[in-house]
């Protein structure tokens, strides 16, 4: 008996690929464009930090956790927003940013939201037993 879309979404946790298909699954339904999205500030200590350690070059850590940080919390909302729309997936994820004035960072991570099926039980698809 085939499980229905909703059973199917509700079942599993939240895949995200970078690739058109999920492998071992198939898509049984294409539901859209979806996204999430944070617009993250640096602070004024943090800016004069980074303006001190870009005189003599290297890695600002601030700014890596920063930037870090906020693609997690938008691949998180684009998550959330996917389960939203009953997926259990998320196909072709990308991530875009744009700088919003001098201080502003906007991160966006978004895919196709996709309700898929598997071909195989999970434990065949992974190899593990």
């Amino acid at each position: 008996m085939a499980a229905s879309l909703e059973s199917v979404a509700q079942s599993r946790s939240m895949i995200v690929t970078t690739t058109e298909n999920v492998s071992g699954a198939r898509v049984m339904k294409n539901l859209g464009q979806v996204f999430g999205l944070t617009v993250r500030s640096r602070s004024l200590g943090g800016n004069i930090a980074a303006a001190l350690k870009s005189l003599v070059g290297g890695e600002i850590r601030s700014y890596v956790k920063l930037n870090e940080d906020a693609r997690r919390q938008a691949v998180d909302r684009m998550v959330e927003n996917a389960a939203a729309m009953g997926a259990n997936a998320v196909s072709m994820m990308r991530f875009d940013s744009t700088e919003m004035g001098r201080t502003m960072s906007e991160i966006v991570a978004y895919g196709t939201a996709q309700v898929i099926d598997w071909d195989t039980a999970p434990s065949d698809v992974t190899g593990a037993s």
